[in-house]
């Protein structure tokens, strides 16, 4: 177990954490709207039978995505879903609220908290993934696992915490941003379609990478400047 620590990617652990933080912010909103109607006695159980139920189904999705990411061009296909998501990110919030049916039964709770979740977890999944491709191919999966049981708690009983230091530190989110180009740079330089066409293509990670990061961070900054929002926050002026 020490030998697994000491091997394990951890600057990939904490891109795991900073995207399922930064892209699952609405997650424990969405587990309080969906328990809202239940008895008091069973709120508890349908909170932690739906976010169990969500945490197996994103971890067995992202597995498979971290698998098919090795098929030729997928790769390529994954990074420019990653770039349109890191935009999507920057975008200014439109204040529409989530619109997330309650349930009077346990049942029926724990069905929409994971139904929601799998909706919402689609751009997860892929920046995950995408993150996951950093560490070693044996240790993908449980790097993948351990990011997402450290994050839970700050998602679903750290929410409201993680609002303030957003809106304490709004750069932060330009950062999740660029992050998620960076990784999606990663991505294009390692596709095998790439790198079996392409010599040398292993110096390029580093400039690409980069080019990706400013590219998500400058469209993201000309769409809230368009919109006539704080560049910085996002927010309306």
């Amino acid at each position: 177990m020490v030998d697994v620590f000491t091997t394990m990617h951890w600057a990939a652990v904490g891109q795991i954490i900073l995207i399922d933080v930064l892209l699952g912010g609405d997650n424990a909103v969405v587990i309080a709207l969906a328990c809202r109607n239940l008895p008091h006695s069973q709120r508890a159980k349908g909170i932690f039978w739906g976010t169990a139920g969500a945490i197996t189904l994103r971890v067995i999705l992202i597995t498979f995505a971290v698998m098919l990411l090795n098929i030729p061009g997928l790769k390529l296909a994954g990074g420019l879903i990653l770039l349109w998501i890191g935009y999507k990110l920057l975008l200014p919030d439109d204040g529409k609220p989530e619109e997330v049916e309650g349930s009077t039964k346990l049942l029926g709770a724990i069905k929409t908290i994971i139904v929601a979740d799998l909706i919402m977890s689609i751009d997860n999944v892929i920046g995950i993934a995408g993150a996951a491709q950093q560490a070693h191919e044996a240790h993908q999966t449980m790097l993948v696992i351990f990011g997402l049981l450290v994050s839970v708690p700050f998602i679903v009983f750290g929410s409201q915490l993680v609002l303030k230091v957003l809106d304490r530190f709004p750069v932060i989110i330009l950062l999740g941003g660029g992050l998620l180009g960076w990784i999606a740079g990663g991505l294009f330089i390692s596709d095998s379609f790439i790198a079996n066409r392409v010599a040398g293509i292993d110096s390029w990670h580093l400039p690409v990478s980069l080019l990706c990061a400013l590219l998500v961070v400058a469209a993201g900054l000309l769409a809230r400047r368009r919109s006539g929002v704080d560049l910085i926050t996002g927010q309306k002026k």
